[in-house]
């Protein structure tokens, strides 16, 4: 007479060995697969103005010169420049940063950079 086993034992090992070969070839073939995506930036949005804010606005043209108040800086001279005039402000002010869309991304987070470093904690880039 045939009789079952009662307490039956589950093999895993096979299927450890093969999760062990995909995940082999994953690591493999991953570093390899390239992706490109054209991604088109927001205008911005729409939202409600703030009133009563203490503001300072920078903006900077395609020829990379700087206008803060009435004064025009070309941006290799806008940190020292900053260093002096944002003494006269308060951290917690918001900085406004508009600048000409032709200009490339790096110049433009050098400018974020400069007035970040000065401690200004709010900082918004303009959008249109």
């Amino acid at each position: 007479m045939f009789r079952w086993d009662d307490d039956p034992e589950l093999n895993i090992t096979p299927l450890v060995d093969v999760m062990l070969v995909l995940m082999a070839i994953l690591m493999v073939t991953a570093p390899t697969i390239n992706f490109q995506e054209e991604i088109t930036l927001p205008k911005g949005s729409k939202t409600q103005k703030l009133n009563n804010l203490k503001t300072l606005t920078v903006r900077m043209d395609k020829n990379h010169i700087v206008y803060f108040d009435k004064d025009k800086i070309p941006l290799d001279e806008f940190a020292d420049f900053f260093v002096l005039k944002s003494s006269k402000f308060s951290k917690e002010d918001t900085v406004f940063i508009h600048a000409d869309e032709n200009l490339p991304y790096k110049d433009i987070l050098e400018l974020l950079g400069i007035i970040k470093e000065l401690e200004f904690a709010k900082v918004s880039l303009v959008t249109q």
